[in-house]
């Protein structure tokens, strides 16, 4: 998976960087250095006052991702190997995303959602969510399938937002 040294250093990726842009590969240990991405991941959402972090937002291809709605520690969740089996309604809210700072705009995203996952020793579950941990999961999905919020957002949206993306693509090159 991970060389357990190498979890400390890990650091949430920007746009345009590949990795986001990467399907990931199911998690296929739960060992101690799993739980110990999970941990880092966990502290990494909480330092950046996110709500939600995929692998793939610190550089990683597997399908994992972490979750607090409420911004409460003890509340954090983590979902292995997810996949959304059910959805229902639909709403549209402004969302954000810590690998593409101070870009937000307008996301299309279910009401409802069930995800079907393993936890950090495998044992499988399924939790229905509603409201904002329902676009948690969504997002967060979204980034393990290789997709950005840029690739959901309407084309008026990114257009307001353009200075923003191609300074962001600039840092990617080495330019202000």
């Amino acid at each position: 998976m991970i060389d357990p040294e190498t979890i400390e250093q890990l650091q949430v990726v920007k746009y345009p960087r590949p990795v986001l842009h990467r399907p990931t590969q199911p998690v296929t240990k739960f060992d101690d250095t799993l739980k110990k991405l999970a941990e880092k991941m966990i502290q990494l959402m909480h330092e950046s006052n996110g709500v939600g972090l995929a692998a793939t937002q610190v550089g990683l291809p597997f399908r994992i991702f972490v979750a607090n709605p409420t911004g409460q520690v003890g509340n954090d969740l983590v979902f292995i190997n997810g996949e959304i089996i059910d959805t229902d309604g639909w709403i549209e809210h402004e969302e954000g995303c810590l690998s593409v700072p101070q870009v937000f705009g307008k996301v299309r995203r279910h009401t409802k959602v069930t995800i079907r996952a393993v936890d950090l020793s495998g044992k499988p579950f399924e939790l229905q969510a509603t409201d904002l941990l329902a676009r948690i999961i969504q997002h967060e999905t979204d980034h393990l399938d290789g997709k950005l919020i840029l690739d959901r957002m309407t084309k008026m949206a990114k257009f307001a937002h353009r200075r923003q993306i191609k300074y962001l693509e600039g840092q990617a090159e080495g330019k202000e």
